[in-house]
């Protein structure tokens, strides 16, 4: 599926971390595994869900800067991104996050987006391609399938609240 008109996808530039920070905090209330936590026990360590989730964010980026690529409106408006890793020793290829203004969904940009970092594992010569959502994820459940994707595990994730050390 070729990138819907008038966008495009380029390679991350640091002036964009705001903005996909900005956009990850808007998308993933309802898919992110920190926001179940807090849910369940109530906000811990600094800042919520959100700071930390834009943390990851920045990791992303750092880690592996030119695996990142934004899906662009016009000649500016970053309206999405995807996130990759590259390990060459095992030859996977691994997408931590993917995620598109909720202005902007349902246009085929997180396909595009897809699509975009499939290519660039076929071109770094890696063999799988991995992507992981959960369960209450309805449109990552769909959209990775009908890509190809394939079910290969269950996980669960298991959390408790701790209790402060007594003196």
């Amino acid at each position: 599926m070729p990138v819907p008109e008038g966008f495009h996808i380029r390679p991350y530039q640091a002036s964009d971390l705001l903005r996909l920070q900005e956009i990850t905090t808007q998308t993933f209330s309802e898919v992110s595994i920190d926001n179940n936590m807090e849910r369940k026990f109530g906000r811990f360590g600094y800042g919520d869900w959100r700071t930390r989730k834009a943390a990851s964010i920045a990791v992303d980026c750092n880690m592996q800067p030119d695996g990142v690529f934004v899906m662009v409106e016009g000649e500016a408006k970053a309206v999405g991104y995807i996130t990759t890793r590259l390990n060459t020793s095992s030859g996977i290829g691994w997408i931590p996050n993917l995620a598109i203004d909720p202005a902007y969904q349902s246009r085929g940009l997180g396909r595009a987006l897809l699509e975009h970092a499939l290519v660039f594992f076929r071109d770094q010569g890696m063999q799988v391609a991995n992507i992981e959502t959960l369960e209450q994820n309805p449109i990552g459940k769909n959209l990775y399938p009908s890509l190809g994707f394939e079910e290969v595990a269950h996980q669960i994730h298991y959390a408790m609240r701790l209790k402060p050390k007594e003196d």
